[in-house]
């Protein structure tokens, strides 16, 4: 079976408005009605990206089974991959053990960060400095058609 096929099977059927009840009584929004959530690949473990969703993003993402957060510098729901066709497909949703993080198990497709890079999590202490340790898979300017 390909990876895709493998996560195609793994897909989750879209929630029922009770399930999507119980799991938001559960989740510790913040004080802007915000919860964290980091992106994981699925099959590789990778992780992906940091970003925030409120109660529609989570119900979105559930209901429809690809991952919508919410954008806070644009103050509206973002549907990753809607500019860049970089979607993510929902396979799990887990909440942490105080409520206030969500871990958002996904089969990214193409590069998960605006840089043009897989992973957003590229930065990291080298020789005394912060330097990328990965390179772009694909100019930012082909995702956003700039």
């Amino acid at each position: 079976m390909t990876d895709t096929a493998a996560a195609a099977a793994l897909t989750r059927t879209p929630a029922s408005a009770e399930e999507i009840a119980a799991l938001l009584d559960v989740i510790r929004f913040n004080a802007d009605g915000l919860v964290a959530v980091i992106a994981q690949q699925h099959d590789t473990g990778e992780v992906l990206m940091m970003a925030w969703m409120n109660r529609d993003a989570v119900a979105e993402t559930l209901t429809t089974g690809r991952v919508c957060y919410f954008s806070r510098s644009r103050g509206k729901l973002w549907r990753k991959g809607e500019t860049s066709g970089q979607v993510q497909t929902l396979l799990d949703l887990l909440v942490d053990c105080d409520g206030d993080t969500l871990l958002a198990v996904v089969d990214q497709q193409g590069v998960a960060c605006h840089t043009g890079r897989r992973t957003c999590f590229f930065n990291a202490l080298r020789d005394g400095r912060v330097a990328a340790v990965t390179e772009p898979v694909i100019p930012p300017e082909e995702l956003y058609g700039q």
